[in-house]
């Protein structure tokens, strides 16, 4: 068996005076789809964080592809927030793919031709041949994260990092964006570290969910996490799951609601 890619042991993040998480335990194998959820301000972003070498843990041990984490490692594929580019940016869609990259850090050769080769390469890979020449201010949310996306594999990455992505996209654009993760997951088994506000959209494709809560976490299968009882005993308030067709619904009468991992109610009344 393959050592694990991501692997954290009795790991903690404090922040100020307060741990954001702490006696974390997480292996992330080749081929996983771990989708990361949980409140504003619980740590996810921030796991996402220590893994990319920018934030030190208090305690506890992480390694990335066997390796304590590191700037600029060529190994770790990202995709950012969707965020919307001014509609006068100059810039194409194929130099958003290229923009930042450094031949040594992300381990390719310096020629230019290779570059412009590799950049090719994976604007086709994500279908963003069509506008890669597009001004990028000009595209939808949907063609400009599937640029991020090419931007993120670009150096052929042996874990993908993902921090909520699908934030501000529609529906079609959601499950198009999940799909081409989940394609280069299977294709070269590259493990998925997904962070979301919705676990819906990634259902089909989630192996397990760590779900972090005021400085509790919880990993497992949907089917172990995603129930009344665990989402109460982490919340530490009366939660309800439903599922329906597939979605999961969760519903509090308390003042303080999850927000995560679906669509949710209160008091009754759906958000």
């Amino acid at each position: 068996m393959s050592p694990p890619r991501v692997e954290l042991q009795g790991a903690a993040v404090r922040m100020g005076p307060r741990d954001l998480w702490s006696g974390l335990d997480l292996s992330v194998p080749e081929g996983e789809f771990l989708a990361v959820l949980g409140p504003n301000g619980a740590g996810k972003t921030t796991l996402l964080k220590v893994l990319l070498g920018l934030v030190p843990l208090a305690a506890g041990t992480v390694r990335v592809n066997g390796a304590p984490p590191r700037l600029g490692d060529h190994e770790l594929g990202y995709v950012p927030q969707q965020q919307a580019f001014d509609r006068s940016l100059p810039i194409r869609g194929r130099d958003l793919v290229r923009f930042g990259l450094d031949g040594h850090r992300w381990g390719l050769p310096r020629h230019a031709r290779a570059i412009r080769e590799r950049v090719e390469e994976v604007l086709q890979a994500v279908g963003a041949g069509a506008y890669a020449d597009a001004p990028v201010g000009l595209l939808s949310g949907g063609e400009q994260q599937r640029l991020r996306i090419a931007q993120a594999l670009l150096g052929d990455p042996r874990v993908l990092l993902c921090d909520e992505p699908l934030l501000a996209l529609d529906l079609g654009s959601q499950r198009a964006v999940t799909r081409l993760i989940d394609e280069r997951r299977r294709d070269a088994g590259t493990p998925v570290i997904f962070v979301t506000h919705e676990v819906n959209p990634v259902l089909p494709y989630v192996d397990r969910i760590l779900y972090l809560v005021r400085g509790k976490w919880a990993i497992g299968t949907p089917a172990e996490i995603l129930t009344s009882e665990r989402l109460s005993a982490l919340y530490g308030i009366e939660v309800d799951v439903i599922k329906v067709r597939d979605r999961y619904l969760v519903v509090s009468a308390e003042d303080e609601l999850p927000t995560e991992p679906g669509a949710h109610a209160h008091h009754g009344h759906s958000h």
